[in-house]
């Protein structure tokens, strides 16, 4: 039984919460929060403790930590971690500047700990057996990948304004499930974007409307289409296309039914949002997570490979910016 921290009691601290609840090789622990009632309210509905933030590893027993707090707290808090010995998940990013996501990375492989980090969609049931389907070689080499993103509506202006902007927050998780999906290092960026949607997004100086090609040294190509509003659900597709077929998959429901009429066909909408969409790869990131604690071979994503996704998104802006295609670097 792995005894598990969590910091941080907002949204997707509430995610993982009830999921270590129920998972039968964990437990949560302890939980920390700048909002003290926060945390006092989430570890009294599971019962697990409460730790004050500048004392969150100091007591015994602990194994491992959960990091859901806001990102400029993620480098700190690897940091404490790592010299605990604990292992971890962190949520993306591990930073919004690539140097301190470097230094984190670099920090836990220096006191000899996992860390992973929270990109779920690689859990997701459908995208996992794109996955498995086009690494099998049964569809002969992977051609092009299109992976289509978009939220149901904007986030408010002052989120945007500290979020890193869509490349960093939004785009990141597409940015790793291409470098996923298509195993191998894209050596060239180019990206497009707009202020289509909320103006005050604009103002923000960022970007709510984007497409980004990727393009690896054998041509394979790879492009990804976000969007800040979505007026039927939220919005995930994923298409890969290779010499000899393509795998797909589309949008969740919350059934698969379609309603025929006189006037043709009607179906639901997409879900509605990350929260519904990927309650099951959270879950199953969970798993993945206590499995390679254990001794598993294969975990979540690993650092290394969230500094891949961030040299993207950098690339990406450095793109919108120039005009040009660019390199993502070493």
């Amino acid at each position: 039984m792995l005894n598990v921290c969590l910091v941080g009691a907002g949204r997707i601290g509430r995610i993982h919460a009830a999921n270590l609840a129920a998972h039968p090789d964990a437990r949560l622990a302890a939980v920390v929060d700048v909002n003290a009632d926060a945390a006092a309210a989430l570890a009294g509905q599971y019962g697990a403790a409460t730790r004050s933030p500048d004392r969150a590893f100091d007591e015994d027993p602990l194994d491992a930590v959960i990091i859901a707090s806001s990102t400029d707290t993620h480098h700190d808090l690897v940091q404490a971690s790592a010299a605990r010995g604990l292992g971890i998940l962190c949520e993306k990013p591990l930073d919004l500047d690539l140097e301190r996501a470097c230094a984190s990375v670099q920090v836990a492989a220096e006191a000899g700990v996992p860390l992973y980090v929270g990109f779920n969609r690689r859990f997701d049931p459908s995208f996992r057996r794109v996955y498995d389907t086009v690494r099998s070689g049964d569809l002969g080499d992977i051609e092009v990948i299109s992976i289509t993103s978009r939220d149901p509506a904007p986030p408010p202006a002052d989120y945007v304004a500290r979020s890193g902007g869509l490349f960093r927050d939004m785009m990141i998780h597409d940015l790793d499930m291409a470098l996923w999906l298509l195993g191998d290092q894209p050596t060239s960026v180019f990206a497009t974007g707009a202020c289509l949607v909320d103006p005050a997004i604009g103002e923000a100086g960022d970007v709510d409307t984007a497409t980004v090609v990727l393009q690896t040294s054998s041509g394979v190509q790879c492009q990804v289409t976000n969007s800040r509003r979505c007026s039927y659900g939220y919005d995930q597709r994923l298409e890969v296309f290779c010499a000899s077929g393509l795998a797909r998959a589309g949008n969740d429901a919350a059934t698969r039914v379609d309603i025929g009429t006189a006037d043709g066909f009607l179906s639901e909408p997409a879900l509605p949002f990350f929260l519904e969409r990927y309650e099951r790869a959270y879950r199953l990131q969970l798993d993945a997570f206590i499995a390679a604690l254990g001794g598993a071979p294969e975990g979540p994503a690993s650092g290394e490979e969230a500094l891949q996704s961030l040299r993207l998104a950098a690339a990406a802006e450095r793109s919108l910016s120039s005009g040009r295609f660019e390199s993502p670097g070493e």
